[in-house]
């Protein structure tokens, strides 16, 4: 389909744009009432004019009212200043990464063409030796046809045809010129071959001949072959894929059904302009495009199947997004070579060998285009959501393992599906658990406690360095290197959080204190990683979804679940999850990490290969010298600074009472460990002491003559509980 496009005031010939915008304000101008005059009229006629007289210039005059200028049309140097230039390197070209990446591609190509060729050689020469044969037929009859002058009997035919008598002899003269020349070159050249050959045999070593007699062969050979029956395979298919150009762009906006693209298209398709040439961006097609007035990019992504289909591509190759820089009817269209989720994952940069400082970005997956994108954790949080099955421990497990990759970096790990996703970490972590029980979800409640009270330390600590040393009062590399402050990275990770958050004992608190270490750890070197796949306002508190700073939202089946994750009016946005398919695990929205949103596939690592890599940082940090907490055998610290209920219930007991109301237990306990129990109730109370055995019943006191019931506990309860549990503890 054919179309006119407006001239764009942004293409080279014009990069600022500002000739085609003085003549587009001239051509207003004359149209609405304003004239050009020069200043003898103007003094003829005594009309006031501003500007200097040169005798050689006229001026412009607006005779319009004030109200009806165009307002900005004379400062030109400001849009000037505002345009956005173009980088002259490309990214690509600007990232050591990607240059390194295509430089191994291309020689692994190159390297699996020559070897593929190598191997079928020997193929090749017997095809060409078979084929000798006709090639020598060919070469006959084409020396035959040529001494005979063959090209010239048609028109010697076409002679006799017409019975031109005197156009035929000359034809037959020029004929028998042809054929004696011809017949004398063919007779010296087989009187030199025959030679040539003679002292071949005689002179040259055998091996000589026998090269020769195979070339010739061979070269007969490839005289011999057919357009239908190629002589060598390919050893490298590519993939047939239809440039994209404006004309299938338009013709696809205009099969969404939507009605101001309709009308556009009506008009001309005027109305739908390309603000930049299409050009090819990584492994795909990029087209900028203004859509007619009242269209948005929301209008599009929200039918993102039908844009495919009319691209006549595949879901995962079609990637509409916002610009969010520029007005809300900018897209930016990428469509793919191949689906995202067919195409082959790289490696992991960090997979095989080397460490890295969480103080610099760390590579964290690839985006549709197959360029590495880096994620930088020190002084940010993350929170990952998604479906089940659909990649989220396993984005969890690549910034886990590159936190460990980090030897000064101390982890500590829960994984609350108890499958042992994560349990690679205990070979490096400070403290590690795994299940969805009650004991494992009160052990990263403690680590939890362990870490706010850390942010207590550490603030003390960055205030007491002189002012030269804490320019932003904030952890920097070189305060995390000095080993005497305790300032190095803490990494708190938490998978399936909504077992943490949804729990009725702990699961207030430890939304308090998520909170509170979102807040206020990224200055203080604290790093939270928190990974859910039932993103819901129960199972994911609000104070901890919206302080997160950087978010990956994979598969998702709602909005609701969408902005919980990435953020509020991210689904209004344009920010999308729901849209990701069956197909696209591994794939979703990561927000914060960069300036605008990008659609991420995270690196795959499976389980041998997080166990490798962890075997690297163990020894990372042995050589270093900060394995510590579990993976060195030790204590965790959270068991060090905290008891348990049990032993604090016997530490604040009233002095001779058999039994207590619950609901001064809990006072006791708010005022013996804030931190832990503050706001606790009596039912917490209860729910606490259930995995101990121990029941909360019915317990009487006579108040002010009056007898009254409440809920409470038996003091031998708790005494028998905590025999029950040092029983079981090993020596």
């Amino acid at each position: 389909m054919n179309q006119h496009h407006t001239p764009d005031p942004n293409q080279p010939d014009d990069p600022d744009g500002l000739f085609a915008a003085l003549e587009a304000d001239m051509a207003t101008d004359r149209a609405i009432g304003a004239t050009v005059l020069d200043f003898d009229k103007a003094r003829a006629d005594r009309r006031p004019t501003t500007g200097e007289d040169d005798g050689l210039l006229p001026v412009y005059v607006d005779s319009r009212d004030p109200r009806d200028r165009k307002a900005g049309s004379v400062d030109r140097m400001a849009t000037a200043r505002s345009a956005k230039r173009r980088p002259i390197i490309p990214a690509w070209a600007r990232s050591k990464a990607e240059l390194l990446s295509y430089a191994r591609w291309l020689g692994g190509n190159a390297a699996h063409t020559a070897g593929y060729h190598a191997v079928r050689s020997p193929l090749y020469a017997g095809k060409l030796l078979a084929r000798a044969p006709r090639g020598t037929a060919r070469l006959v009859g084409g020396t035959f046809r040529w001494v005979t002058d063959a090209e010239g009997r048609p028109v010697r035919a076409a002679s006799v045809r017409r019975e031109d008598v005197e156009q035929y002899l000359i034809l037959s003269r020029q004929r028998d010129r042809r054929v004696r020349a011809r017949g004398v070159i063919l007779g010296l050249a087989t009187v030199l071959g025959v030679a040539f050959t003679a002292v071949l045999l005689v002179a040259t070593p055998g091996w000589t001949t026998l090269a020769l007699a195979t070339a010739a062969a061979l070269a007969l050979g490839a005289a011999g072959g057919q357009a239908d029956q190629p002589l060598i395979d390919r050893a490298v298919v590519a993939t047939k894929v239809q440039r994209l150009t404006s004309d299938i762009v338009v013709r696809a906006l205009g099969a969404m059904g939507i009605a101001e693209i309709n009308k556009a298209m009506a008009k001309g398709g005027d109305g739908i302009k390309f603000v930049a040439p299409i050009t090819r961006d990584g492994n795909g097609w990029r087209a900028d495009i203004d859509l007619p007035y009242g269209v948005t990019a929301i209008d599009i992504i929200d039918k993102r199947d039908r844009l495919a289909s009319g691209l006549r591509r595949p879901l995962g190759c079609v990637w509409p997004e916002p610009v969010h820089d520029q007005h809300a009817g900018r897209l930016m269209l990428w469509v793919g070579d191949q689906d995202m989720s067919q195409t082959k994952a790289p490696a992991w940069p960090l997979a095989t060998a080397g460490t890295i400082s969480l103080f610099k970005p760390l590579p964290f997956g690839t985006d549709q285009r197959g360029r590495s994108v880096s994620m930088l954790l020190m002084f940010a949080n993350v929170l990952i959501g998604a479906m089940p099955r659909f990649g989220k421990t396993f984005a969890l497990r690549v910034l886990m393992l590159a936190a460990a990759l980090d030897p000064t970096a101390e982890l500590h790990v829960w994984e609350l599906k108890g499958t042992g996703d994560l349990e690679d970490a205990a070979k490096v972590a400070a403290d590690y658990g795994s299940g969805a029980d009650d004991e494992t979800i009160e052990g990263a409640v403690h680590s939890l406690r362990y870490v706010h009270k850390e942010l207590e330390r550490r603030a003390a600590v960055i205030r007491s360095l002189p002012k030269e040393r804490r320019p932003e009062n904030k952890v920097t590399p070189e305060l995390a290197a000095d080993r005497k402050l305790g300032l190095h990275p803490l990494v708190l990770i938490i998978d399936e959080c909504q077992e943490l958050y949804s729990h009725d004992t702990y699961g207030k608190e430890a939304g308090t204190l998520s909170e509170a270490i979102i807040k206020r750890g990224p200055a203080m070197g604290v790093i939270l990683l928190l990974a859910t796949q039932r993103p819901d306002v129960k199972s994911l508190p609000s104070g901890v979804s919206a302080n997160v700073g950087i978010r990956f939202c994979l598969r998702v089946m709602g909005q609701t679940e969408n902005d919980m994750v990435l953020g509020t009016s991210s689904y209004k946005n344009g920010l999308r999850a729901t849209s990701f398919t069956a197909n696209d695990k591994g794939i979703g929205y990561l927000v914060g990490a960069a300036t605008d949103a990008q659609i991420v596939r995270s690196y795959y690592l499976d389980g041998p290969a997080a166990g490798r890599i962890m075997d690297r940082a163990r020894a990372a940090r042995i050589a270093a010298g900060t394995l510590t907490g579990v993976a060195a055998g030790e204590t965790p610290e959270r068991a060090k600074n905290n008891t348990g209920i049990l032993d604090d219930l016997i530490s604040i007991w009233p002095a001779g009472e058999a039994k207590v109301w619950s609901e001064t237990l809990v006072a006791a306990l708010a005022a013996l460990d804030e931190d832990r129990y503050g706001g606790w109730e009596p039912e917490q109370l209860s729910s606490a002491l259930k995995p101990h055995g121990v029941n909360a019943g019915q317990v009487g006191r006579r108040i002010d003559g009056k007898f009254v019931n409440k809920r409470g506990i038996e003091h031998k309860d708790i005494v028998d509980a905590i025999t029950r549990r040092d029983d079981k503890r090993p020596a």
